[in-house]
């Protein structure tokens, strides 16, 4: 009777410390160092040029174009803002310099977990629009905003350019719409406006999922339900999932679910 007792003292403590250390800012860094040095070695082999003309993704070029107005110019700077931010928070929460290694392969394994009810929930969604250019299979929601100077779709691109916008979109779009976005309408409402935690948290998600399903107003309209209402429906109903995700379990794992969704979405459905 001890014994089991014990154990599941034990076992408690460890999920409740694989759930602490795979939020811990050094943990996030490390975990997605693969998929932003993935991106940054894509983008300049399959996105730099050829037929199509160079491809961006749009968060990214948003966040390039925020750097500009202040007259820094450079191609590496969403990736490096990105690093920097992950380090100068663990700086501030005087956290120790060290990673556990199954910390990382849990965090891998349970961004898989999540991407599977993405995945039926985006293929309940568009069955109800009647598929559009998705098909009904989800995929819909994957064409991800891509600035393609040479007029180029997705469909067109080699899957090596897909694999990489991908991982671009993963990275840049959660940094923008759940790291960025959410952090600053959370602070407005709770820190300024004085609402509680919870009401804030959740407008916060909610305005996110907006602001994500407007942004992808252009790829959507054509792949999602035909135009109208129902283009945007799918990807506010992603935009909520990846906000709520964002906040209970961190940056990292979101990040992961999103690009293999995309993955998934991308190169699997076509």
């Amino acid at each position: 009777m001890e014994g089991r007792v014990a154990e599941g003292k034990l076992t408690n403590g460890t999920a409740r410390g694989y759930l602490s250390e795979s939020q811990r800012p050094l943990s996030i860094l490390v975990f997605l160092l693969p998929l932003l040095a993935a991106y940054e070695l894509g983008a300049w082999l399959y996105l730099s040029g050829g037929e199509h003309g160079p491809t961006t993704i749009a968060a990214w070029g948003m966040l390039a174009r925020f750097f500009e107005t202040f007259g820094v110019i450079g191609i590496h700077l969403p990736a490096l803002l990105l690093v920097t931010v992950l380090v100068v928070w663990h700086m501030l929460v005087r956290e120790r310099w060290r990673v556990r290694p199954m910390v990382l392969v849990g965090m891998a394994m349970e961004a898989c977990l999540w991407t599977v009810p993405l995945t039926i929930l985006l293929i309940v969604v568009e069955s109800m629009l009647g598929g559009g250019g998705g098909g009904g299979d989800g995929s819909g929601v994957a064409r991800a905003l891509v600035q393609t100077e040479g007029g180029g779709g997705l469909r067109e691109l080699p899957w090596q350019a897909r694999l990489t916008i991908s991982a671009g979109a993963g990275l840049y779009e959660e940094m923008l719409f759940r790291m960025i976005l959410i952090a600053a309408a959370h602070t407005v409402l709770v820190d300024v406006l004085r609402l509680s935690n919870w009401v804030g948290g959740t407008i916060a998600v909610v305005v996110s999922a907006i602001a994500f399903a407007l942004y992808h107003q252009q790829s959507g309209a054509g792949d999602v339900g035909g135009g109208g209402f129902g283009w945007v429906l799918p990807y506010f109903v992603a935009g909520l999932y990846f906000g709520g995700l964002y906040l209970a379990r961190g940056f990292g794992l979101v990040v992961a679910v999103h690009f293999l969704y995309d993955v998934v979405a991308l190169l699997v459905s076509g």
